[in-house]
């Protein structure tokens, strides 16, 4: 009865799709493995509760990768058993399983980096790398361990793939082959919907990337849930800058201030200059953690430690995002990204009011600084929508013997040329420099690796580098005219490895430094801030200082200016769930509900306030995390960040 009722086939093909649980559980436990330092998982059964819950999420991904497969597998053909037949469905079975479930590996080092499961956002950003065959290259021979071990999963899956074989056997009673097949494929065709949507009720709508965290209370313990196919598949067509109504404009514009105004008149204007360092996280400044309180803490950052002294410093700052490009469009304009990066969705190609504008708007000459090769993280893409009227590169660095052979130019020359670049330019300048040098493969000039020895961390002997680097850069600098007038913006772009518990905290997770320094004392750029601060804050900050007395939009609020009515807030995202600071309290926020509530010394998340009666503080903080990111939506999808 086997050849009539297709029960062979049946059990084969399901055998086939277990391994695919059986493999992603396997990659699952190698993603944490390698990253445990990232996940407060204290044991094993805490770990197969995630492992049980992701089952609904591999589901999900299993179905959609093999969905033509299963399809010419049920068809009833008369030719399923043969081996030619078999042998071609082996072909498409292993070409798509294989390929998706490379990506899972890819994330085991990459989430180190982004802190985020990949998504079609890392694909974006991928295309705009002008560098994918080096860096290919490296990372293959940096990682040829998580290669090695992906060869042998696949090795191993294909060998208990043929372990269980369907026998060929010829169809002799069509009409039981027929109707069999009509009664067993609605079945198996609703068992795969039911598989794809998460459940079967009516009601609910598609399992999405945020239901991972309904899990748990630590929300990066959702991206062990999770799988990187399942991401890359939800986010392919999603549109993460949906338009919500939770209040009135009225209250936006009361609370949250997007439309913002100061009354500086300075002499003379100052030049600007912004640094933004790569991976430079709070966590290795010791100037950002003498009030710490971290047990046998050790600085990398003697130079920026010294000119924290005369600076105006901010211990409690945050990152808007988690990539580099993040930083650019935070920093630079006050733009945060959250489940996708601004700046690499349809809505970044409209006019942007930014420090670059109100700076062009003023006479001031505009250039971008960046070492890589031009075009490299679209950055020189985004600067030009921003208005830069000048961007500097490896093309115009010229000088390959300064090249690193990975990413770009070495800070400490680049630095130099940047230096000198600017003594060419007519004053007032405003300029930006991205550093490369603190980036994995984290490695340094041979002539320094005697000197720099760093600590526990691969990033920390880079880290001693490009501090002596802008140590380099400052003593040039202050032998130049324009030094004495000059407001300089030290901060980094995201964070990256961490070393000390307290750094691997969820919240502090994107713990960024943020300093004002200037020589000129006039601009009373001295003092130590522990009030909540972030990227988004350096824009109206630099606005303020300027002396652009115009309304202009800002999500963020001046540093400088530090007004009363202005209240201090921070808004960032895991790639799935909205981390909102303001006041006593941390929110957590998926989209459609809070899902946590925390003090705002509770930065491992780990007590959740979340009542049915919330305090009248609460109660606001909710609704002002809403309304920041009504208005955010509103005003990318309805261009409206030139006011």
């Amino acid at each position: 009865m086997g050849d009539k009722f297709r029960l062979a086939e049946y059990k084969v093909l399901l055998y086939r799709i277990l391994l695919g649980y059986l493999f992603y559980f396997i990659s699952r436990i190698l993603f944490f493995a390698f990253n445990s330092n990232l996940f407060a998982v204290d044991n094993i059964a805490t770990l197969l509760k995630l492992c049980y819950y992701g089952m609904a999420f591999d589901t999900t991904a299993l179905l959609y990768i093999n969905i033509l497969f299963i399809v010419l597998s049920i068809l009833p053909l008369k030719i399923n058993t043969q081996v030619s037949y078999q042998k071609s469905l082996a072909i498409l079975y292993f070409t798509t399983n294989l390929l998706a479930y490379a990506t899972n590996f890819i994330d085991i080092i990459y989430y180190r980096f982004s802190q985020v499961r990949s998504t079609k956002a890392t694909l974006d950003l991928l295309a705009d790398e002008t560098n994918k065959k080096v860096l290919f290259a490296h990372f293959s021979w940096a990682y040829w361990y998580i290669i090695a071990i992906y060869l042998l999963c696949c090795l191993c899956w294909v060998w208990l793939y043929y372990r269980v074989k369907l026998k060929p056997a010829p169809v002799k009673n069509l009409k039981a082959y027929y109707y069999s097949s009509l009664v067993s494929i609605p079945v198996i065709i609703i068992l795969a919907i039911g598989g794809v949507r998460g459940d079967f009720a009516h009601s609910t709508r598609p399992i999405n990337m945020v239901d991972a965290y309904k899990h748990v209370t630590i929300p990066n313990q959702g991206d062990i849930i999770l799988n990187t196919p399942f991401a890359i598949f939800r986010t392919l067509s999603s549109n993460n800058f949906k338009i919500e109504h939770w209040t009135d404009e009225n209250y936006i514009n009361t609370n949250i201030k997007p439309i913002k105004q100061y009354t500086g008149n300075p002499t003379n204007r100052p030049n600007i200059v912004i640094i933004i360092l790569e991976s430079m996280a709070r966590e290795y400044w010791g100037s950002m953690n003498r009030s710490a309180a971290i047990p046998n803490f050790k600085s990398y950052t003697p130079f920026l430690d010294s000119l924290s002294d005369n600076s105006l410093i901010f211990t409690n700052a945050y990152a808007n995002g988690r990539q580099s490009i993040h930083a650019m469009s935070s920093v630079l304009a006050g733009i945060p990204s959250f489940q996708t990066a601004f700046t690499s969705s349809p809505y970044a190609k409209q006019k942007i009011q930014s420090i670059v504008s109100v700076c062009d708007s003023l006479g001031y000459q505009t250039s971008f600084f960046h070492g890589a090769a031009n075009g490299s993280m679209g950055f020189q893409g985004f600067g030009n929508i921003l208005g830069f009227k000048n961007y500097y590169g490896r093309t115009e660095y010229n000088n390959d013997k300064d090249f690193d052979g990975i990413w770009g130019i070495w800070d400490e020359p680049f630095f130099q040329f940047m230096g000198k670049t600017l003594g060419t330019q007519k004053q007032p300048f405003m300029a930006t420099l991205f550093t490369l040098s603190s980036h994995d493969p984290f490695q340094i000039p041979e002539k320094y690796k005697a000197r720099f020895k760093g600590g526990p961390l691969a990033i920390h002997k880079c880290v001693q580098y490009s501090d002596n680097a802008l140590r380099a850069f400052f003593n040039y600098a202050k032998t130049q005219a324009w030094y004495n007038n000059t407001v300089f913006v030290i901060t980094a772009d995201h964070t990256s490895q961490t070393y000390y518990p307290e750094y691997s905290k969820p919240i502090n997770r994107f713990a960024d430094p943020i300093l004002f320094y200037s020589a000129n004392k006039t601009y009373g750029l001295k003092g130590v801030r522990t009030d909540l601060a972030s990227q988004m804050d350096i824009y109206p900050s630099l606005v303020s200082l300027v002396g652009y007395n115009k309304p202009f939009r800002s999500w963020g609020r001046s540093l400088i200016s530090n007004l009363p009515a202005e209240t201090p807030k921070v808004i960032n995202s895991t790639g799935n769930i909205y981390q909102f600071m303001q006041g006593n309290y941390i929110y957590l926020f998926d989209g459609k509900r809070i899902t946590g509530i925390f003090t705002i010394a509770d930065k491992g998340l780990e007590k959740n306030l979340m009542t049915a009666n919330l305090s009248p503080e609460m109660a606001k903080g909710v609704l002002d995390c809403k309304a920041f990111i009504q208005d955010y939506t509103d005003r990318i999808v309805n261009k409206k960040l030139n006011p």
